[in-house]
């Protein structure tokens, strides 16, 4: 081999120690922080604007009340005051994050992405940014990928935020919607590792046959919005509860148990299940096929609603702040959303 070739073999091999030195196993959860709207949308209030009652909503989805966005407020909004308290949290600054990855359904505009947006809002120059799109299964997704570039080597710390304002594309007179969905953002920094923190396992799922189960039909390029579109409300979410119900139990809970597995533990060492906060049935029907007592599974939606991607973020910040998260807690968390698509994870809680 002539010395060029062997100092270029040299090189290479040395860059790839390299590459290999920097990639770390794990994406520690280092920072945590929510945001929604001030503006409480409660049922009696609902009850004033559509036919139904407090009773019906509580007993069919276990929700009291919701948050909704008002003027000023978007997704990019609710996204960066949950990312900056996340920053703050972790005991960075603005300029520690290499990347930002934003889950969201619901963004401010076509493009740009909204993650640019949140860039910009909080002086994070020189990071890359970009969305992921997965609707209410978006913090597993985005947790997945986040995590993944980590272990790649190819950022070491990730602000990722799950957010959605669901509300502006909301019927206000359709009974079967208006009464679930509601607005807001969680985020969370990661952090590479090397000590088994962060996830642990993760298993993505989908079924595109079953897309249009829950959709928002026009406003795409495949049926670009129109004057006549607009007043048949072919702009807002429509969604066929019963068959959802059937494919979000069953998808949560086997991807549940595979993600568990995965990650070499038993549904026994499950500290806290978080499970996406679309409908308490769906939750206890979840627990159920888990055998998960539900004094372990956390639940908020009675307050919130269904926030999206935002549920699972929401719900983590405030298991911490009522003393239900510990370091060391193994933590599933489980979403099924629009796509169709479903995800779960199994997470280990506490910073290295």
């Amino acid at each position: 081999m002539l010395p060029e070739a062997k100092a270029a073999v040299c090189m290479f091999y040395v860059i790839g120690l390299q590459l290999k030195a920097d990639m770390a196993k794990y994406a520690a959860i280092m920072g945590w922080g929510m945001a929604v709207p001030p503006r409480v949308l409660t049922n009696a209030e609902l009850e004033r604007m559509v036919e139904t009652s407090d009773e019906w909503i509580r007993a069919r989805t276990g929700i009291s009340e919701r948050r909704v966005v008002g003027p000023g407020e978007s997704t990019s909004t609710l996204s960066t005051e949950a990312g900056r308290r996340a920053i703050a949290q972790a005991g960075l600054t603005p300029d520690a994050i290499d990347l930002i990855v934003l889950a969201t359904c619901t963004p401010d505009r076509p493009f740009p992405a909204t993650a640019c947006t949140v860039q910009a809002n909080l002086g994070i120059t020189r990071a890359g940014a970009f969305d992921v799109a997965a609707a209410c299964s978006g913090f597993v997704y985005g947790l997945g990928v986040a995590s993944s570039m980590i272990q790649s080597g190819m950022a070491r710390t990730i602000l990722f935020i799950a957010a959605d304002v669901f509300t502006h594309y909301i019927n206000w007179n359709d009974r079967n919607t208006c009464v679930l969905f509601g607005d807001g953002a969680g985020a969370v920094v990661l952090q590479a590792s090397d000590t088994p923190l962060g996830l642990l396992s993760c298993q993505l799922k989908a079924s595109g046959k079953d897309e249009d189960l829950m959709a928002v039909a026009a406003g795409g390029t495949r049926l670009p919005i129109t004057a006549e579109l607009l007043e048949q409300g072919y702009q807002y979410v429509t969604m066929q509860g019963r068959e959802i119900f059937k494919l979000a139990v069953r998808g949560m809970g086997d991807s549940s148990l595979q993600a568990i597995a995965d990650a070499g533990l038993t549904p026994q060492d499950i500290a806290l299940t978080v499970p996406h906060q679309a409908n308490l049935r769906i939750i206890e029907a979840t627990a159920k096929r888990l055998d998960m007592p539900m004094d372990r599974v956390f639940v908020n939606l009675d307050r919130y609603g269904n926030t999206s991607a935002a549920t699972i973020p929401i719900a983590l910040v405030e298991a911490v702040e009522q003393g239900r998260l510990h370091p060391g807690d193994n933590v599933l968390i489980t979403a099924f959303g629009g796509g169709l698509t479903w995800a779960s994870a199994v997470i280990r809680w506490g910073r290295p």
